[in-house]
């Protein structure tokens, strides 16, 4: 069975495109620091773990500014970038897990949960990400 949320309420929604070539050279030029500062040790284990790791770092770092423009708050006091970390769900599908900050904001803003798309070729990665709610279960 395929477990998607039902229905609900759209309360933000961002998304992100960036050049995978722009991830690459940040990585050359600050390594360990860059890595740290972005990923949590779940995404870094999983992009290391790859061919062409910065395909997938780029995905990610679209994800998180994605979702961070969900909350219209963007990367910064209120939301932090390993405050979102993407990780694979049953069916491998991307999903976010937020830390007590980002969960924090969620409820703030009246969302249940957040979901993403991400997408990457040679030179770009994109994501999608959207906040929802969702409505009580029906009596």
């Amino acid at each position: 069975m395929i477990d998607l949320p039902p229905g609900g309420i759209l309360l933000g929604l961002g998304c992100d495109l960036i050049e995978v070539e722009r991830i690459r050279g940040v990585l050359e030029r600050q390594g360990e620091r860059f890595l740290n500062r972005v990923f949590t040790a779940e995404e870094r284990a999983y992009c290391d773990s790859l061919k062409h790791p910065q395909k997938h770092y780029a995905a990610r770092f679209a994800a998180k500014e994605a979702v961070s423009k969900c909350f219209t708050t963007g990367i910064g006091a209120e939301l932090g970038w390993q405050s979102i970390s993407v990780y694979h769900g049953e069916r491998h599908e991307p999903r976010i897990r937020l830390d007590a900050k980002g969960e924090a904001l969620l409820q703030q803003v009246g969302g249940s949960h957040v979901l993403v798309s991400l997408s990457h070729t040679e030179t770009s990665a994109m994501a999608v990400a959207a906040i929802l709610k969702t409505p009580p279960a029906s009596a």
